[in-house]
């Protein structure tokens, strides 16, 4: 059902000193995302390859209609342990969101199941593909991108949902018109909809909504410096306890992880993803 390996790199030459990833750090294994996909009826053919790392695979699809994005999730062991099931919960984490959301305006729409030679495929997700770019580091927004990023967030949190990983830019899509777009909901929380409305459960939403608005700060400050009106130093102090102790854990496990892909060749010294063989497409400028 999948295609053999195509060359990692796709035609980029490869870091001093840095190899493809190996299987075991590969979410297909040796293989790559399939050539042809059906979804809703319709025949996509592989157009791109975004990123393949340990969590996914993702790739841009064409039919004679559109693009679609679709996401492969894990199915390769990890030495003797099985690893489908990670990939089909993973999968459906994001069909879940996705139609807890459906009708926001800056969600991408689900597109609907995934198959390949009529067997739908359980690790893997489809949704609309948007057009544009992940919000660069160094991008001066225009005026209208925050305010319509707030009511995006509000939407979202209006439907008991938190992001939960708003820090990433690569999660930030900016469209052809300037628009925002929100995508990569695999670690996000949302309340039951059934009579499970525990107050310890409303209590972490909360929790986590607050780090979304704290998040979302940091980059219209960043951003637009101009029409924030607070200075870095403000938002420091406003960083929520919770932040800070999860940074008291995150970095340095993401160091680790880190020192471990640099002491097996997958990336160069820095440790940066952009250092990759075939980084993830929103780092590949970095590498050119």
């Amino acid at each position: 059902m999948f295609s053999p390996s195509l060359p990692a790199a796709a035609g980029r030459p490869a870091p001093p000193g840095t190899r493809p990833r190996p299987p075991l750090f590969r979410a297909l294994g040796h293989a790559e995302p399939p050539e042809a996909v059906e979804i809703g009826g319709a025949t996509f053919r592989l157009l791109e390859i975004l990123k393949h790392d340990s969590w996914a695979a993702t790739a841009i699809y064409t039919s004679a209609t559109g693009k679609a994005l679709c996401k492969f999730n894990r199915r390769q062991p990890i030495l003797a342990i099985p690893m489908a099931w990670l990939g089909q919960r993973l999968a459906a984490r994001e069909r879940h969101f996705h139609a807890r959301l459906d009708g926001v305006v800056g969600i991408p729409a689900h597109l609907g199941p995934v198959s390949v030679d009529g067997v739908e495929l359980p690790n893997a997700f489809s949704r609309e593909f948007i057009e544009g770019h992940v919000l660069d580091r160094h991008q001066r927004v225009d005026d209208d991108f925050f305010p319509r990023f707030a009511a995006l967030l509000a939407a979202v949190h209006a439907r008991d949902v938190a992001h939960v990983d708003l820090h990433k830019r690569e999660n930030v899509l900016v469209d052809l018109s300037g628009r925002p777009w929100l995508i990569d909901f695999q670690i996000s929380f949302s309340l039951p909809t059934g009579p499970l409305h525990a107050a310890p459960l409303r209590s972490l939403l909360q929790i986590l909504q607050q780090c979304d608005d704290y998040h979302l700060l940091k980059h219209h400050l960043h951003h637009r410096p101009d029409q924030a009106g607070l200075e870095a130093e403000e938002i420091d102090r406003r960083r929520p306890w919770w932040i800070r102790l999860h940074r008291r854990f995150a970095v340095p496990f993401r160091t680790l992880r880190r020192r471990l892909l640099v002491g097996l060749r997958i990336r160069g010294r820095s440790g940066q993803v952009s250092t990759e063989v075939f980084p993830e497409v929103a780092h590949r400028h970095r590498a050119a």
